[in-house]
């Protein structure tokens, strides 16, 4: 029996370190444990620094995208995730809150979970209940992938032609969407 691979998108993010250990440093760990897990890396973007959302809550991030490729289904890929995370001391005490670790799946091939219209309810959600409210299930892809430059600049780097499977639009062209002024605060470390 031949093994299913899928290409999927992750993005990477902390503004914790872990004792001495620096944040960038927690993300390379990171990529170099999901590699352990039936898990193959095709691509890493460069490591950006960006302000910290909401303004002032906290320290900078450092943020970074990858590309694997992998026979793990979406949620066990997405269980793994979150295990890495907490190999990392991730605590999930706060919505937005500081971390040492976010790996967020951003989209597993061109797969939409669990369908459409629960991707656009999740995308339209106003700001103030997206801070409040988590979804309680996997949604693929990323719901507001595209209204972040923290996301979509470290994504540019490796996977510019990628195309959303609901919005029709690359990564290149959803990042040249988004505010000159946003763009402008991401810098490469």
């Amino acid at each position: 029996m031949t093994e299913i691979r899928s290409k999927a998108l992750v993005a990477l993010g902390g503004n914790l370190p872990i004792g001495e250990q620096s944040v960038v440093h927690s993300l390379i760990g990171a990529i170099a444990q999901l590699c352990e897990s039936r898990t193959r890396l095709l691509a890493v973007s460069r490591f950006y620094q960006t302000p910290c959302f909401p303004a002032g809550a906290g320290p900078d991030y450092v943020n970074a995208a990858i590309a694997v490729e992998t026979d793990l289904d979406p949620r066990t890929l997405l269980e793994r995730l979150h295990e890495i995370e907490a190999d990392f001391a991730r605590r999930r005490t706060q919505r937005w809150g500081m971390r040492t670790l976010d790996l967020d799946l951003l989209a597993y091939g061109n797969l939409i979970h669990p369908d459409q219209a629960t991707f656009e309810r999740w995308k339209d959600l106003p700001l103030e209940q997206q801070m409040r409210d988590a979804p309680g299930q996997m949604l693929l892809p990323h719901p507001r992938m595209q209204d972040r430059g923290f996301v979509l600049v470290p994504l540019a780097d490796i996977a510019p032609d990628w195309r959303h499977p609901i919005l029709d639009r690359t990564v290149r062209q959803m990042r040249d969407a988004l505010p000159k002024t946003d763009l402008s605060e991401i810098s490469p470390i």
